[in-house]
Parts: structure tokens; C-alpha cells; sequence
């Protein structure tokens, strides 16, 4: 996410703070780096225009070169001017006091809308909530079997019709079916098209006034740059849109969309899509977002992943059997199962800061996949006391588990060492797991 932005504006500000003194002219210079850095990121031309404006402004008329950390102090400013490029802070989704909310979910084809539907279905269950996913999309002929599957796999119901192909009737009658099953959360999943036309408008614009939703959210794929800027242009016109959720953020290395969406259109965006997964949605938080472009990383996102991963219990559990000299590879496979649960390394490392300045780090996903498959092929005896693993069994392991014995003896080495490494800090005096948990 922002791959290409993010290098090309630290290589900019760090020639900035490598200077003692700067005057205008640097500060010319560099917001001249800048407007093209985010001009070849598909960032819309007037918002580029206005957001370098604003910041040169506020760096050469406050007396900001003559501090003591100029460099610094420029930074800091645009830091502050993209967080409220933005939206300043998260907008969430508002909530009727007599539910059940209604969102109407609205977009092209293409873009995500159904997943998408599901993947907020449950971000509200999550949270306690009830949630009713509504298959008002009667036009593309796999559009309801879909949300059906995907309501299964998260064991959310999913309103359909066999009797009506009319959207309207359905998303109507689905209001009244979420009353009787004390739903409190009803998500509409509605038509789309390749291109925006009349017919699909006025079947929105009919959804929207027989059933009074009160969120309409617009779903776009952010790689689309400043086509899905145009998008939402054109959905707000004729809808009123109330919010947006940008899709495939995950494969954004320009960033265009998310950074122009809100100057361009006055409509917040609420979550962005990152990844396939059913949980890959996050809300959109423009303090955070603003950090990872400059390169600061966003350790609060890392953290929540993490927690929500994991739990004290758990965290006590293990930290009880590293102690104890327990922790075996069951422990470790549920670990492993854990890391990959809360998303790509790559994803969770870039939430570090300063990590993405490490070159030469090569991480390898499948890795992981391997490990989990040469432990799921042992059985549970050889993974509580691997040292009962002999020639044949490590043979047989490789065989089950579609890799070489030199693979499984090269982890075993490598938990042998885990475990050595462990025995030691657990000797040095006043030693204690660290808890992540609690940060």
C-alpha cells in the first residue's frame, strides 16, 4: 500500500533534513518533488495544487525556517495536511437509535460490492452486532449463489427471493424479515454495471426512496486511481452517497484514489478492503493512513491485529509452557496459524516504522505454509516429544507433507534452537515474556 509515494517522498524530506538551514528555495524545490510524486500516483491535479499550496503557506509564513529543525518542522506540516486531505479523523457508520440500520451498498460491477457486503456483515458481528445480508442484486446471475456462499462461510443468514426478481420489493420485504429475526444491521447488496447508466440509476434511486437507508455506501476499487475519483463523482450526484469503501487497497502502491476521494467528492471514506480474506477490513483511519505514506509506519493498527488475533488467556498460556520448558510444536504450529490469520508479513512488518527503509529483507510466505505442513503431517505424540522422531518417521513426515527430509530436519534444527534461546532468557534474572497484549 503506497509503496511507490512512500520512497519517493522519504528520498524528497530526506534531503530536507539533512540540511542545517533551509530558505524558500529548498522549500520550493521539494514541494516541486512533491506535486509530481503524488501527480504520478494518479492524485487529482487540483488537489495536488491546493494541498502543496497549503503547505508551502504554512512552512515559509510562520517562521517554520527559521527553527532549529526545519526539515522536521516541514515534515510535520505535511503529515498534518495529508491527515486533513483525508477527513481528519475516522468517520464510522451511523448507527439508527430504532434498528435495524439500513446500508445500502452501491457500485459498478467489478469492484468488490458483494465481498464487500459480506466482509462488513462481519466487521458488525464482531462487534455484537446482528446482521442481515440482503441479495438485492437480481441482474448478474451469480451475484445471489455468491453472497449465499459467503454468508454460509461466516454464518450470517442472507435474505433472497425465489418468488420476486424485483430489487425493490425484496429490500423492502428483507426490512421487515430482519424486524421479526431481531436483526439490527440489514446490508443491501445491489446491482452494478461495467459503466454507470440510467437504468441501473433509477432502480438505486427507487431502492433508496422505498426504503429510506440510512447509509449509502459506494464501493470502488482504489487501484482505478482517479477513474474510481470519477465514480464517486458520479454516484454522489445521483445518489447522495453518505460514505465509501475503497477495495484492493492492499495492491495500491500509487494511492490516488484514497488521497483524492474526499477533496474531490466531500464524502469519507470509511473502510478500505485489504485482501481477500473475509476479515481483511479495516477502518479508515486518515492519522494512520498519513503515517504509513511518510514511512512512520502505523504501530496502532499492528497492535489491534495482534489483539484480536490473540487473547490474555492465551497470551498467560503460553508464556506458562515457555517457562515450564513445554512449549512444543503444536505450540509452535498455533502460532504460525495465528501470524497468518492477521494477514501478509509484508502487510504487518510495513506497520513498523523505519522498517521499510530495511532493503534486502526477503520474506517468503510460503515458508510459513511449509512449516504448517511438515507439522500437521506428525502425529499429535511426535509433536508433543519430537525427539522420538527417527530416520523412517522423518521420512515419512517429508512423504505426508509434500516437502524433503532435509526440510524437516532443518526445522527441527531451528526449534531445537528455539528452544535453547528460550532456556537462556528464561535464566537471566528478573526475566518476563514481553506482553504485546497490554501495550
Amino acid at each position: 500500500m503506497f509503496e511507490a509515494l512512500t520512497e519517493k517522498l522519504e528520498s524528497i524530506f530526506k534531503k530536507l533534513r539533512g540540511r542545517g538551514i533551509l530558505k524558500e528555495e529548498d522549500v520550493d524545490q521539494a514541494l516541486r518533488e512533491v506535486r509530481i510524486a503524488l501527480l504520478e500516483a494518479d492524485v487529482n491535479y487540483k488537489v495536488v495544487k491546493d494541498f502543496t499550496a497549503r503547505i508551502k503557506e504554512k512552512a515559509v509564513g510562520s517562521g517554520i525556517l527559521e527553527s532549529l529543525t526545519p526539515g522536521q518542522q516541514v515534515i510535520k506540516i505535511v503529515h498534518e495536511e495529508l491527515i486533513h486531505l483525508m477527513g481528519s479523523s475516522e468517520t464510522k457508520i451511523k448507527l439508527s437509535p430504532n434498528p435495524p440500520t439500513i446500508i445500502m451498498m452501491v457500485g459498478l460491477q467489478g469492484s468488490g460490492k458483494t465481498t464487500t457486503s459480506a466482509k462488513l456483515a462481519n466487521h458488525f458481528r464482531s462487534l455484537g452486532r446482528r446482521p442481515l445480508l440482503v441479495a438485492g442484486d437480481t441482474k448478474r446471475p451469480a451475484a445471489i449463489q455468491q453472497l449465499i456462499t459467503l454468508g454460509n462461510q461466516l454464518g450470517i443468514p442472507v435474505y433472497h427471493s425465489n418468488e420476486s426478481t424485483d430489487p425493490v420489493k425484496i429490500c423492502e420485504d428483507s426490512i421487515k424479515k430482519a424486524r421479526i429475526d431481531a436483526r439490527d444491521i440489514v446490508i443491501f447488496d445491489t446491482a452494478g454495471r461495467l459503466h454507470i447508466d440510467d437504468e441501473l440509476m433509477e432502480e438505486l434511486r427507487k431502492i433508496k426512496e422505498r426504503t429510506s437507508p440510512h447509509e449509502i455506501l459506494l464501493v470502488v476499487d482504489a487501484m482505478t486511481g482517479q477513474e474510481a475519483v470519477s465514480v464517486a463523482n458520479a454516484f454522489n450526484e445521483k445518489l447522495s452517497i453518505t460514505g465509501i469503501i475503497l477495495t484492493k487497497m492492499d495492491g495500491d502502491a500509487r494511492g490516488g484514489a484514497a488521497l483524492s476521494m474526499r477533496a474531490v467528492t466531500g464524502r469519507p471514506i470509511k473502510f478500505i478492503g485489504t485482501g481477500e480474506k473475509l476479515d481483511n477490513l479495516e477502518p479508515f483511519y486518515p492519522e494512520r493512513i498519513a503515517s504509513r505514506i511518510l514511512g512512520m509506519g502505523d504501530v496502532l493498527s499492528l497492535i489491534e491485529k495482534v489483539q484480536k488475533a490473540y487473547d490474555l488467556k492465551e497470551a498467560e498460556r503460553l508464556e506458562k509452557k515457555v517457562r515450564e520448558e513445554q512449549f512444543d510444536l503444536e505450540d509452535l504450529r498455533l502460532q504460525i496459524k495465528k501470524i497468518r490469520q492477521m494477514g501478509s508479513l509484508e502487510g504487518l512488518l510495513s506497520m513498523i516504522p523505519g522498517f521499510n527503509k530495511l532493503k534486502g529483507i526477503n520474506i517468503d510466505q510460503k515458508e510459513f505454509v511449509k512449516v504448517e505442513a511438515i507439522i500437521n503431517s506428525m502425529t499429535p505424540e511426535e509433536r508433543r516429544n519430537p525427539s522420538i522422531l527417527n530416520g523412517s518417521r522423518r521420512r515419512r513426515i517429508a512423504l505426508g507433507s509434500g516437502t524433503t527430509v532435509a526440510d524437516v530436519n532443518r526445522l527441527l534444527k531451528q526449534y531445537n534452537e528455539m528452544k535453547k534461546l528460550m532456556k537462556a532468557f528464561k535464566g537471566k534474572k528478573g526475566f518476563r515474556l514481553p506482553n504485546i497484549f497490554q501495550i
